[in-house]
């Protein structure tokens, strides 16, 4: 090993003061540390004393949409990014507004944005904040004023990409992914000049079509296991959320997503692992080369993926010290490697999983358990495409070694489509869509409470096992701060902000956030003083999508500061706008509806809810207003609410398609008004009723998983 190798990370901390680990102050990463472990070594605030912790502060944002971002602290500053990729500068001592800065992307752009308008953090670095837009931009701004120092377009934007990952800055170089698998992109990571905008490298997750050449060697392998013609439909392998950075060993880990489409017989018929999907790369960030690739789930077919949160730890195993690399991908087996080499160590289930029996360690590759990739016509899987763990950051104890998971547990149905016809830059996921969940609401919940459940998760990585596990309200909760106080900080769908011992598990604090938290907490210290961060607002895929009871009251996202013997108070949130009558039912029968609730299904669910049942975000379909009637097919066919970001539908929707749509929607606000004026006494034996349904339903989904 030569000098400069030993030498390398004091020079990175001394010269470009980027690695914070010895830092107890600021957080001035995306995971504090370049582990990526977020864990604060602060103690001021403890097991013994977290009781006294109130707000200091709170700041919100524009909009009351998801947030997701994790704050940078650096010198008594916290950049934030919100909604619509808009940045702001905040003085970390009581939130006042230093300055703010809008990328102004297009708001019509949204129908191509996998999962709501969301960002998940910046980066800082040498007197420069680093943000990726959604519609593909990177942009730089000066610290300390907010002025724009350079932009560049990153991808291709006549194509559905988009970027809501945080960026990372490694030497003087910013590191950016993009996402849009499930559009039909291919998926790549970049390195730009920080100083400059000068693009330096990229490297490309999945091969492009032969006949152009391909950009690597590493290009020219992944192309031998591709079959078919792959790259009509993009491939996917988009690196939209997780990198790290070992500044020893000079490796960038990035983790790559799910295939374009989801369905492997449809992506590359005649089989083959696809690589890189679903795959953990390492590079050389000066120039990107590749080193080496695990890959999580070979011919990914589920939506899995491994772009999930990586923790770089320094550990013994088996009587041996290892420098491993840690994931919990949405595939439900805690995965354990050798970061120097790849090699996989271990692969433990963490959550119920019935796609694959186990790992053979030998070769490191699962072992499918038959029928579950739905060749045969339809599967119920677990985990499900929202994964065992999604995005939401994990947390380290690397006194306990145990890792903090947001785990979720959740099937879905996957059906193979009679026939596949690819949309150019809309969702081609390669499984049938149109079987929708019943929109009768009390079924509905009564299910969604039986077959999907969320759980803070203590995991011991050396036993392989959960140390403890707290179930929660909801599947789609939020990330997860671990502090030396011997506490675990976690954000929930039911509107609570949450301390944990981090020994057992109890609960020492919470406070009412008054909206669903999916962002990860962060602390830092001013002034003597221990603070902790989060961020508030609920959404994003599952949140969109799940239907979960939304509150009687309006959403607010904010930013929340506490510290201890703080007392400020929110402002009471304004009740929902009343629910209006629904309009004639139209003359019509079965089959039309149906025709429209597949429809709905297929197109809609994503953002409004399945069953026509919204999550609470994004406006409830049932329940629009006598104008929005009026307009339906002129905002569905013709996007004249493109610019508030609803998308224009089209170029895949006929006008007797969207008319059917809205028939369907009419009878579902009629069921909605019918069952919110139902009497007391028999909206109790109905709930009663459908509640023994949701267990025998549930029996069956689990019957008919466990069968695989």
């Amino acid at each position: 090993m030569t000098i400069f190798r030993v030498l390398r990370p004091i020079l990175l901390l001394v010269l470009t003061g980027w690695a914070v680990a010895d830092s107890r102050t600021d957080w001035a990463l995306h995971g504090r540390d370049t582990g990526e472990q977020r864990y604060s070594p602060l103690t001021s605030v403890n097991a013994e004393n977290v009781n006294q912790l109130g707000l200091a502060w709170f700041f919100e944002d524009k909009t009351d949409r998801a947030l997701e971002a994790t704050p940078i602290v650096v010198n008594g500053v916290m950049y934030v990014s919100g909604t619509w990729s808009v940045v702001y500068a905040l003085d970390a001592r009581s939130g006042a507004l230093l300055w703010e800065y809008d990328p102004r992307v297009p708001r019509e752009r949204a129908g191509t944005f996998c999962c709501d308008v969301v960002n998940r953090g910046v980066a800082v670095a040498d007197g420069r904040v680093f943000v990726g837009t959604l519609d593909g931009r990177l942009i730089a701004l000066a610290a300390d004023s907010g002025e724009r120092l350079w932009e560049v377009v990153t991808v291709d934007q006549s194509k559905p990409y988009s970027i809501t990952g945080a960026p990372r800055v490694i030497d003087g170089r910013v590191v950016i992914g993009n996402g849009g698998a499930e559009y039909g992109v291919r998926g790549y990571v970049s390195a730009y000049e920080a100083a400059s905008g000068n693009l330096l490298w990229r490297f490309h997750t999945v091969p492009g079509n032969p006949e152009d050449g391909f950009e690597s060697d590493a290009m020219a392998k992944a192309a031998t296991t591709w079959n078919g013609e792959w790259w009509r439909y993009g491939g996917g392998g988009t690196v939209w959320d997780h990198m790290a950075y070992d500044p020893e060993l000079d490796l960038l880990y990035i983790g790559v997503g799910n295939g374009s489409p989801w369905n492997r017989r449809i992506r590359s018929p005649g089989g083959g692992d696809n690589l890189y999907l679903a795959s953990i790369v390492a590079l050389r960030p000066a120039t990107g080369e590749y080193v080496w690739h695990y890959q999580v789930v070979p011919a990914e077919t589920w939506d899995y993926t491994a772009t999930q949160h990586m923790v770089l730890a320094d550990i013994s195993w088996q009587g041996r010290p290892r420098k491993v690399l840690m994931q919990a991908p949405k595939s439900g087996f805690f995965m354990i490697l050798d970061r120097e080499t790849g090699e996989l160590l271990s692969a433990e289930p963490f959550a119920e999983v019935t796609w694959a029996s186990h790992y053979d360690l030998e070769t490191g590759r699962p072992v499918e358990n038959p029928g579950q990739d739905y060749a045969g016509g339809k599967a119920t899987v677990k985990p499900g495409g929202g994964g065992a763990h999604n995005w939401q950051p994990m947390a380290w104890d690397p006194e306990r070694e145990w890792m903090f998971i947001p785990k979720m547990e959740a099937p879905f149905i996957y059906v193979e489509p009679e026939t596949f016809v690819y949309k150019p830059g809309w969702r081609n996921q390669g499984t049938d869509r149109r079987e929708s969940p019943p929109g009768n609401e009390l079924l509905h919940r009564a299910i969604s409470r039986r077959i999907s459940q969320g759980f803070l998760l203590a995991w011991d990585v050396k036993a392989g096992k959960p140390a403890w596990e707290v179930p929660l309200p909801t599947a789609w909760n939020g990330g997860v701060l671990a502090t030396a106080g011997d506490l675990v900080f976690q954000g929930n769908g039911d509107a609570r902000f949450v301390a944990y011992h981090a020994g057992s598990g109890e609960i020492l604090w919470e406070y009412h956030t008054q909206s669903p938290v999916l962002a990860a907490p962060v602390s830092y210290e001013l002034d003597g003083e221990q603070y902790v961060t989060i961020a508030v607002g609920g959404g994003g895929a599952f949140g969109l999508m799940s239907g979960v009871k939304p509150s009687t009251l309006a959403p607010k996202s904010r930013f929340l500061t506490f510290k201890l013997g703080a007392a400020k108070t929110l402002p009471e949130l304004p009740p929902r706008e009343p629910i209006p009558e629904p309009p004639q039912l139209r003359p019509t029968d079965t089959a039309r509806i149906d025709q429209g609730r597949a429809l709905y299904a297929e197109n809609c669910a994503y953002c409004h809810g399945v069953g026509a049942i919204s999550g609470g975000t994004l406006p409830d379909l049932r329940h629009m207003n006598t104008p929005t009637h009026e307009l339906f097919a002129r905002i569905v066919g013709d996007g004249v609410y493109q610019a508030l970001g609803m998308p224009d539908f089209g170029e895949v929707l006929s006008d007797d398609e969207i008319d059917a749509i809205h028939t369907y929607l009419i009878e579902e606000a009629h069921e909605d008004h019918d069952l919110r004026n139902t009497p007391a006494w028999l909206l109790a034996i109905k709930r009663v009723w459908y509640e023994a349904l949701a267990w025998f339903i549930s029996l069956f989904l689990s019957a008919s998983s466990a069968s695989a």
